[in-house]
């Protein structure tokens, strides 16, 4: 077994361990949250997101937190955008990454973000496109990519397809998502093996929720495939506020 000789880790503790929690943490104290998260050296850190309030309370205050954080060279501060609108918001407050949320099945894709699939990945196009204008890297997640809540399972091909694209538009990394943290090694590999045809493995990420406590075990089949880059949440923090019976992610 050959594994890779380093592993990157994208914290995500502040923006998908925070959006789902019943009480969100003053502003004040998610800064202090992500400025000791920078200590620790984290390569990459996922501070918030500029979405719609009304749909994610919890991150109605993204912009204040990301003005407020101190941010230490070497480290990415990123957000999820879903729109231009987000896009423009981000920017404006000083975030130089970004990430786009799509989802391999119709059903959560309009849960999440109140469209289909064709519909998300055509609003993604036109954010990309304007984030290259503004010289702002955009990384994509490909939510739902081992089973859906809604629609169970999810076809590896799909999965394939739509990561394909995702790159094609012109994001960095796909994150492939394991929302619900139904996954397990064998799906794994099958999906990464569906992907790997069509992409190459260094772009993707994977991204796993521990409902089953099966995320380590994954991450291990994912290091076996080729995989070098992984999501994770200090603490285990996490879930989705629209993907019933997700649980924390894996954890930091």
């Amino acid at each position: 077994m050959t594994l890779p000789p380093r592993v990157t880790v994208i914290e995500v503790g502040p923006r998908d361990g925070l959006q789902n929690v019943a009480a969100a943490p003053a502003t004040d104290v998610k800064a202090g949250f992500i400025d000791r998260l920078s200590e620790t050296g984290l390569p990459v850190i996922e501070i918030g997101a500029f979405v719609d309030p009304r749909r994610v309370p919890a991150m109605a205050d993204s912009a204040d937190v990301a003005r407020r954080i101190i941010r230490r060279p070497g480290t990415r501060y990123t957000a999820l955008v879903p729109n231009l609108r987000g896009l423009a918001r981000a920017a404006e407050a000083g975030i130089g990454e970004v990430a786009v949320f799509g989802a391999a099945s119709d059903t959560f894709s309009r849960r999440n973000i109140g469209h289909a699939i064709a519909e998300s990945f055509a609003g993604f196009r036109e954010v990309i496109r304007e984030a290259t204008v503004m010289s702002v890297p955009v990384r994509a997640y490909l939510s739902t990519a081992f089973g859906c809540p809604y629609e169970g399972d999810v076809p590896a091909p799909r999965v394939a397809e739509l990561a394909e694209s995702l790159l094609q538009m012109g994001a960095f990394e796909v994150a492939v998502s394991d929302t619900i943290g139904v996954a397990h090694p064998g799906q794994v590999w099958r999906v990464l093996d569906a992907v790997g045809a069509r992409v190459p493995l260094g772009r993707l990420a994977l991204h796993f929720h521990d409902t089953r406590g099966t995320g380590l075990v994954n991450v291990l089949a994912g290091l076996e495939a080729g995989v070098s880059t992984f999501d994770a949440s200090c603490g285990g923090l996490g879930g989705c506020p629209f993907a019933p019976g997700a649980s924390g992610n894996l954890s930091t």
